[in-house]
């Protein structure tokens, strides 16, 4: 028996992913800030948190446009990445290093929900579903953001990190 399944089934699997994935980092970010200790760092994970609220309620809209309830899903992929980041609140030593290692665990975030948006835009996008293409490509458009910040904030942080005493690969 074969199980036919349509765009608009895997639009809404992906809209469930995505709500489930930002439900969890409404608790996690709060988390990664505390644990931060660059106010920079500490201030865009703040930042995102706004950001990341509003995602849901996008996502609460999109669900409204498509018939649907967002929830039903737990996003097991963004469940791994906040174990991630869980382990990097962990360790202890260099506050600079820290601070790098979860950025690390940050942007791992941040691609993985960008992927999501991605996929979720080209499934509406098929579907002729024009509202919910630009609100997920807000939402797109944070993520990306988001991203880009930490990676300048990595940038500012590599420059004070304490080299090893060893080059690696010569």
């Amino acid at each position: 028996m074969t199980d036919k399944r349509t765009v608009k089934d895997l639009l809404e699997d992906e809209i469930k992913d995505l709500y489930s994935a930002e439900k969890q980092l409404t608790k996690a970010i709060p988390k990664m800030a505390k644990g931060s200790n660059d106010p920079t760092l500490k201030a865009a994970f703040e930042g995102h948190l706004k950001e990341t609220e509003a995602q849901v309620e996008r996502l609460e809209e999109i669900a409204k446009l498509l018939d649907m309830t967002p929830t039903g899903k737990k996003c097991v992929g963004m469940e791994g990445c906040i174990h991630e980041g869980a382990e990097a609140l962990e360790k202890k030593g260099d506050e600079t290093i820290l601070d790098l290692g979860i950025i690390g665990a940050g942007s791992c975030v941040e691609h993985y929900e960008m992927a999501g948006y991605m996929t979720a835009i080209s499934l509406a996008q098929r579907l002729k579903a024009t509202q919910v293409v630009t609100l997920l490509g807000e939402s797109l458009a944070e993520e990306q953001g988001a991203e880009l910040k930490l990676r300048t904030i990595a940038s500012a942080l590599m420059k004070k990190a304490a080299p090893d005493a060893q080059a690696v690969g010569r």
